[in-house]
């Protein structure tokens, strides 16, 4: 499937809404018919979560997840409530989008393979040195995800604001931010075996929506130490202010691990790296580890070619289905302090949103 269908992604600017229901509505209103055609054609959702939530063992793991998230993140849990409103869409199906990553490791999946599953996964390359200090990132996401997908940007009641890469009908963000405190971050996925994974604990969306008011790297880290995350995640964390980045690696039981990135180019996909984590391995995955290994990063140029690079037919860093789509590419420059988003093939530089960091 090409992209030459897709719409221009669009920023919509929520201004500052003092109550979270009310940011939340207003997001939903605005890209109700966005969210409305993701969850049509959502194959996961349809063939899987749902199906999965009519289960009894499905209620009591969601309500769990429901209890846990909404205890810990009360404003974010309104912020669901409300788009689910503004949506229109019922809130479960919000719920199973919100919470995909921590329920499909219970659905018994007889001869599934891990991509025919995968909704999401993700490439990066970070390097901080003399001359650079650069985090670049695919967003690879499910062919049911092209098209829809939203840049938010919303200030919040003391004043920080912040931008997000937004999947419809989701929480701000489970792919990229950054707000006017000087933090940006990008995620990727990575695959605990489920013996690692603690039910009803707290959900990777709520966990990164928490890190878009964190108001440097320390506070991040200390969000992220103190999470509770049900699956774990893969964290890259930007600080503009301190010219820092650095990759966090998470497991439930508040297992974290922390990689401080310099000179020697960092290139993550989506398995722990080193944070040692029983998990299921992904060729996709490694296949992209070791052909980023191959490649030169010792420029920006260099980098976006790595990220460019579909030498591999069958896992190509830069994908185009027919399962995973590379949705864009983002460029994080900490000493021009500014983001660029690119659609399509990197390399080409087509540039779709060049924002500054503050």
């Amino acid at each position: 499937m090409d992209g030459s269908s897709e719409k221009k992604l669009e920023l919509f600017d929520v201004g500052q809404c003092e109550e979270a229901y009310q940011m939340g509505f207003l997001i939903g209103q605005r890209f109700s018919d966005l969210i409305q055609s993701r969850v049509a054609a959502d194959l996961i959702l349809q063939q899987q979560l749902l199906p999965f939530a009519g289960t009894a063992e499905a209620q009591l793991l969601i309500k769990s997840l429901c209890t846990a998230n909404r205890q810990m993140f009360p404003r974010y849990w309104d912020e669901l409530l409300g788009t689910a409103a503004g949506s229109g869409i019922p809130t479960l199906h919000i719920i199973l989008l919100n919470f995909r990553k921590e329920i499909l490791p219970f659905i018994l999946k007889k001869e599934d393979t891990r991509e025919e599953v995968t909704d999401d996964d993700c490439s990066d390359v970070l390097v901080v040195n003399d001359s650079m200090a650069i985090a670049a990132h695919n967003e690879d996401a499910n062919i049911a995800l092209i098209g829809h997908t939203y840049l938010v940007r919303a200030m919040l009641p003391n004043g920080v604001s912040f931008t997000a890469y937004t999947y419809a009908g989701e929480l701000p963000t489970c792919a990229f931010g950054f707000n006017s405190c000087g933090l940006a971050f990008t995620l990727n996925s990575v695959p605990p075996t489920q013996e690692e994974i603690t039910a009803g604990g707290i959900g990777r969306n709520f966990i990164s929506r928490d890190l878009l008011e964190a108001t440097g790297i320390g506070d991040a880290l200390s969000r992220l130490h103190s999470s509770n995350t049900s699956v774990g995640h893969s964290y890259n964390l930007v600080d503009v202010r301190c010219r820092r980045i650095v990759n966090v690696e998470t497991a439930s039981g508040n297992r974290c691990s922390v990689h401080e990135v310099g000179r020697t180019p960092f290139f993550h996909a989506n398995m722990y790296l080193h944070l040692e984590v029983q998990q299921v391995q992904d060729e996709n995955s490694n296949s992209r580890q070791n052909r980023a290994a191959q490649l030169s990063a010792d420029s920006k140029e260099k980098v976006l070619s790595i990220l460019g690079d579909s030498v591999d037919k069958k896992y190509p860093i830069y994908m185009t289905g027919p399962t995973l789509y590379t949705l864009c590419t983002a460029l994080i420059d900490l000493d021009e302090q500014t983001i660029t988003i690119y659609e399509g093939n990197p390399v080409k530089k087509l540039v779709s949103y060049a924002l500054p960091l503050f």
